[in-house]
């Protein structure tokens, strides 16, 4: 079967600003990113059906004989095992919502061209897959995906040695891949799993509780202190206290502040010092900008930080409030807090916010990715340049 992750257009908006810039799938949960689980479980490459505007980069391969899953629905046994089940023409749904298809050619481009189905088998599956359909869920359901990726991928392979300068309480809940740099590091690993990836490096007094992932390439400051369940992803360089947090991959807190219940996207950088709220002073419960009802609504938790998008920064001492939604190129510094929704291509503070410059935006983007020997593609300027656009309606009413 050919894989394709199908994004449902509502909660791609959900999803946002985290999925301005990509597909769900292409959202880290655990160790992994969705695309990446699937593609483990099935040993393919898989490929994706998502919004007009970033089509670009992310191709749709069709074949005679297509799995099309709903790429907000994370894998378990269970709902593995009723994909397997799935017949040619047939699609598996719980209650109203469709979590999967099997569909020859013809049919495959009538869905994803939105035309009526015919002759469909209809599968009921009695349960429901954990979702991703809000941005909190991913800090949320974390925890759960680190053990779940834990197992995909250290299934029969043994841990790389961890040196004796270490303090490893349960080092059986511990994995290290090759490569990794750790000296003099606290992990307490007793009831949830610790994974270090490739040529990580983990400076002297870190203190680690688990459950976390620190991703390949990933750099820990001296003294960081990291509570799960936390995802440093790849090639991330953090420092001072994170808790309950998820940072995409390529983004840096490299110095003291807090993060807490907090996900990153790509690409980010805080500033020293830089802190967020994760519980308010009356301990109700949090709102957060939603962009599909443009307006606040309430996430029901006690504890939400900060949803940042790709490429925005925070200068020194920036201080957010609780339940903070920063878009995608934003520039934020001054003192007092910035508001708690702030639109891509945003520059500016408390005090307010100007339109961030398109080709300076662009301009920075490059300058940072090339300092990790990456390009801004052509196809990612497209995505920059549509949100850029959309952004401007609402800075220019």
């Amino acid at each position: 079967m050919n894989v394709i992750l199908n994004d449902h257009p509502t909660i791609w908006q959900q999803l946002r600003p985290l999925t301005c810039t990509r597909t769900i799938s292409d959202i880290r949960c655990g160790i992994l990113t969705i695309r990446e689980k699937w593609e483990r479980i099935y040993n393919q490459k898989a490929s994706s059906n998502t919004q007009n505007h970033l089509s670009e980069k992310y191709d749709t391969l069709i074949l005679d004989d297509n799995l099309i899953i709903t790429s907000h629905y994370l894998p378990d046994n269970h709902f593995i095992s009723a994909l397997a089940s799935l017949q040619h023409n047939s699609r598996l749904r719980s209650g109203n919502d469709v979590l999967a298809y099997r569909l020859n050619n013809e049919l495959t481009y009538k869905l994803f061209e939105l035309k009526e189905l015919e002759a469909l088998t209809d599968i009921e599956y009695h349960d429901m897959p954990l979702a991703i359909t809000n941005p909190w869920h991913i800090f949320q359901h974390n925890g759960r995906e680190i053990e779940n990726d834990f197992h995909l991928l250290t299934q029969n392979r043994t841990s790389h040695p961890i040196s004796n300068s270490n303090r490893v309480l349960h080092p059986e809940n511990v994995f290290v891949e090759e490569g990794v740099q750790m000296e003099f590091t606290t992990i307490n690993a007793t009831s949830a799993k610790v994974y270090i990836g490739k040529h990580a490096v983990v400076m002297e007094n870190t203190s680690i509780r688990g459950s976390i992932a620190i991703c390949e390439g990933a750099e820990i400051k001296m003294a960081a202190k990291i509570y799960g369940p936390t995802t440093i992803g790849p090639y991330s360089k953090v420092g001072g206290e994170i808790n309950n947090s998820v940072i995409f991959g390529y983004s840096n807190k490299a110095h003291d502040g807090f993060l807490g219940n907090s996900v990153l996207g790509e690409w980010c950088n805080l500033g020293a010092d830089t802190n967020n709220s994760n519980l308010k002073n009356d301990y109700s419960m949090v709102k957060l900008w939603s962009y599909p009802e443009n307006r606040f609504i309430n996430t029901g938790l006690q504890f939400c930080g900060l949803i940042m998008g790709d490429h925005s920064k925070s200068g020194i001492n920036t201080m957010f409030n609780t339940g903070t939604s920063v878009g995608v190129s934003c520039n934020i510094f001054g003192d007092g807090f910035p508001r708690n929704y702030v639109p891509s291509f945003s520059w500016g503070g408390a005090s307010g916010f100007t339109e961030y410059n398109f080709d300076k935006a662009i301009k920075v983007a490059q300058q940072v990715m090339l300092r990790r020997k990456l390009t801004l593609s052509n196809a990612d300027i497209t995505i920059l340049k549509a949100l850029f656009n959309e952004a401007h309606k609402n800075h220019n009413p």
